[in-house]
């Protein structure tokens, strides 16, 4: 089963594939984002492309569990998808991801690989691995 994940962010949205079988994921690209709008047209090409089952969108909370300021737009972005594509959406828990994927990026490639650009589509890949060890599918 194939699944899309999404790190949302105001100004930029990761995106990641993976599956369920191996459980692992794999980063697919960074989309813009204008106060948290995409362009729809792009995650609608990729939804056709990839012909997802579920669809994973992180969920931004604080440490110690309280939402966030960007909590309700990505619930917001998230029920956009569902809406759209008539796709199942699950939400699910993101705290650290971005520090998780500064790491892998780092590891790979030293300092001159933690771009930007990198961070959203490798915290989209945690996004999706973590739910997918943490469900049965």
């Amino acid at each position: 089963m194939i699944l899309l994940s999404f790190d949302f962010g105001i100004k930029k949205i990761g995106v990641a594939v993976g599956e369920n079988i191996i459980k692992k994921g794999r980063p697919l690209k960074v989309l813009n984002a204008h106060n948290g709008n995409p362009n729809w047209d792009i995650i609608k090409n990729l939804i056709q492309y990839w012909q997802p089952q579920y669809i994973i969108v992180g969920f931004p909370l604080n440490i110690n569990g309280t939402k966030q300021e960007i909590t309700d737009k990505s619930e917001k972005f998230a029920n956009l998808l569902q809406y759209k594509f008539n796709i199942i959406v699950k939400m699910h828990d993101e705290r650290l991801t971005t520090v998780e994927a500064k790491s892998m990026i780092f590891k790979q490639g030293g300092f001159k690989a933690l771009k930007k650009e990198k961070i959203h589509s490798f915290a989209a890949v945690i996004i999706l691995e973590s739910w997918l060890n943490e469900n049965i599918v």
